[in-house]
């Protein structure tokens, strides 16, 4: 029934997005680092797949002198993770709360407590997880960001203000939103180095000469304990959600990585084919760049059987024939939206994404009709329309947001359990919201293992002057930023 009713809302005129300002709560912080090994073991939300233990960092040492640094007012200091899952915040609080407080402690160091940081999330994630979240991440010091905004005015003034003379560190997440993915950073968002050159200018500004660093974090997760049974079960439910024949395996614990990874292509390619077949039913104007597949002609729409792949020396889908569909597919997703909200087809998917999301929003949390329940019946329900097809339009753009960062490659490239993990459940969440699921929930293949990596600082202040020279020097200096980090987490996977 909750489902059912956060679906009815969605459909409906709503009030503005009200920013939400962080207002630090230090024993609502103290009970959420008390909670954690509960929150990490045990799933309490539905969206949070949890089980993950041991944490582990490899080296938390030049991290410790970071914070130490910054709380003595030598520098600021802005951290920058690798977040390429929902849960990543929990694992993030743990390395706060426990890794880097128990190193400190070893070299001698005494460090204020808590040790904790400021850090930006997405305003949409309080609309599917509950408005509670808006509350608890406000008292833990949250600053709620509209990505889609070009210029979120309020979020972008309370984050220089934090750069400048917080209390505490600031974490963000330059690549802008999960990917699925531990072993692949996805493009960065050019944001990151953006705050940080603001940061400094902001301080030059005041007359503070601290620099300013950027950390950067990797974090991977891992299943030191496989459940290939778990895995099985899960492909098992997709093949029938699909209406493919079920091709469980009678010993999942010791049937080959070659035959899940079959499996996998097998259900991949005929979740394509049959998204391509959907487009060009329902929507032949924006989907006339796709390729008709061999198979469309045959299977039809309302076919339940799979078109079998073409093989190549696996026995799988030929390595490079998946991607120009699935890019296709993604294409033609975004063009559907695009064209219903009058924007232009430019930028990179992810910047797409970001701009028919605040698109969407715009007609679905209404800033421009002051309070909802004066409005007349009339004018109420034309609102609610526009809602309601806003919000329709809006699951073209989910499904490019779920496979931005998916190629035909990634599990062959290093064919093992984390990769074959990863993909299946990104397939799972693109059947779960084609289902109508809003909030799927994921199953646990496994206890995961959590580890982080720190990188080497980056100085921005001596960046600073080339930046501040002129607009073009500024632009470059950006751009060169964030090509330096998104090497330096790229350097971080193992």
């Amino acid at each position: 029934m909750g489902q059912q009713r956060q679906q009815w809302v969605e459909s409906r005129a709503q009030p503005a997005l009200a920013f939400i300002p962080p207002q630090l709560n230090r024993w609502v912080l103290w009970g959420a680092y008390a909670a954690l090994p509960l929150l990490l073991r045990v799933r309490l939300q539905r969206w949070l797949p949890a089980g993950i233990w041991p944490i582990v960092c490899d080296d938390p040492a030049p991290l410790v002198q970071c914070f130490q640094q910054f709380q003595a007012g030598e520098i600021r200091l802005l951290l920058a993770f690798r977040h390429s899952q929902v849960d990543d915040p929990l694992v993030m609080a743990y390395l706060f709360s426990r890794i880097l407080p128990q190193s400190a402690r070893r070299q001698g160091i005494s460090l204020r407590s808590p040790l904790h940081t400021a850090f930006m999330y997405d305003r949409g994630m309080t609309l599917w997880a509950g408005r509670w979240l808006g509350w608890f991440f406000s008292c833990l010091g949250g600053v709620p960001v509209r990505r889609g905004r070009q210029m979120d005015l309020k979020a972008l003034k309370t984050i220089r203000a934090y750069l400048q003379h917080g209390e505490f560190p600031l974490t963000i997440a330059p690549e802008g939103a999960t990917n699925g993915h531990s072993d692949r950073v996805s493009p960065l968002e050019p944001g990151t180095a953006q705050l940080a050159f603001w940061g400094v200018e902001d301080l030059r500004k005041a007359g503070q000469s601290q620099p300013l660093l950027i950390v950067p974090i990797g974090l991977r997760y891992s299943y030191p304990h496989p459940n290939w049974s778990a895995l099985d079960r899960l492909l098992s439910q997709l093949e029938r959600d699909t209406g493919l024949p079920l091709a469980s395996l009678a010993h999942p614990h010791t049937a080959s990585l070659t035959a899940y990874y079959q499996r996998l292509c097998h259900l991949g390619e005929h979740l394509l084919t049959r998204m391509e077949q959907f487009y060009q039913r329902f929507y032949p104007t924006q989907a006339g760049a796709l390729d008709q597949p061999a198979s469309v002609g045959a299977a039809g729409e309302g076919a339940t059987g799979a078109a079998e792949p073409s093989t190549g020396e696996r026995g799988t889908t030929e390595e490079g024939t998946l991607a120009p569909r699935l890019a296709q597919v993604l294409e033609t997703a975004l063009r559907v939206g695009e064209s219903y909200f009058g924007l232009a087809s430019q930028g990179s998917l992810a910047s797409r994404c970001r701009r028919l999301e605040e698109a969407g929003w715009t007609q679905i949390y209404r800033e421009d009709l002051g309070a909802l329940s004066h409005l007349p019946p009339l004018e109420r329900g034309l609102a609610d329309w526009s809602a309601t097809t806003a919000s329709l339009h809006l699951h073209h753009m989910r499904l490019v947001e779920s496979f931005v960062a998916v190629t035909d490659h990634y599990v062959q490239d290093r064919l093992c359990f984390e990769r074959l993990a990863e993909t299946t459940l990104i397939l799972f969440d693109l059947v779960a919201r084609v289902k109508g699921i809003t909030i799927p929930r994921r199953p646990q293949l496994g206890q995961r293992q959590a580890v982080f990596t720190i990188g080497t600082p980056i100085d921005v202040s001596q960046r600073w002057p080339s930046y501040a020279r002129d607009r073009r020097s500024a632009k470059a200096a950006v751009a060169t930023l964030t090509a330096d980090l998104q090497a330096a987490l790229e350097a971080l996977i193992p």
